[in-house]
């Protein structure tokens, strides 16, 4: 399954969508970027004078590439026997160390900490274009297939 494959089957569009490319695709995790255009609808009103990524924003960028495209690449077989993929966040724990600004690519590493009894738990860090480490945490959410009424 292809990075483009992984994408078109996200449940998400924009402006809501927080993954361009996926860089690694494995079992064990997933590398892939973002970057946060300046013209982003969360900017105008966080903060006046000077926008940053809101920390929820970072939080779901890193769920999508993280856990929601890793679930859909380990679910890649069922998937494609037409039994659509759903995944829901059920925890997050971050720790925010730097800020992303507009116009702003960051990367997002996601290691699979344990995936059992539908639960998949990843460790998940953020680096900046520097490579600096911008949060850091553990993501987890509940996968479930469902099949199609078609």
């Amino acid at each position: 399954m292809t990075s483009n494959q992984i994408i078109h089957l996200l449940p998400y569009q924009k402006p809501f969508l927080f993954v361009d490319e996926l860089t690694t695709i494995s079992k064990d995790g997933m590398i892939g970027n973002y970057t946060f255009k300046a013209d982003e609808y969360f900017y105008k009103g966080h903060f006046k004078s000077n926008p940053v990524t809101p920390g929820v924003i970072l939080t779901e960028c890193m769920a999508q590439i993280g856990l929601v495209c890793l679930g859909i690449y380990l679910f890649k077989d069922e998937i494609s026997n037409r039994m659509p993929l759903q995944i829901a966040l059920t925890s997050s724990q971050i720790d925010f160390f730097l800020t992303v600004a507009p116009n702003e690519k960051v990367t997002v590493i996601s290691e699979i900490e344990f995936y059992r009894f539908n639960k998949l738990k990843c460790q998940v860090k953020m680096l900046n274009q520097k490579n600096e480490l911008v949060c850091r945490g553990i993501i987890s959410g509940m996968t479930k297939l469902t099949k199609n009424e078609t």
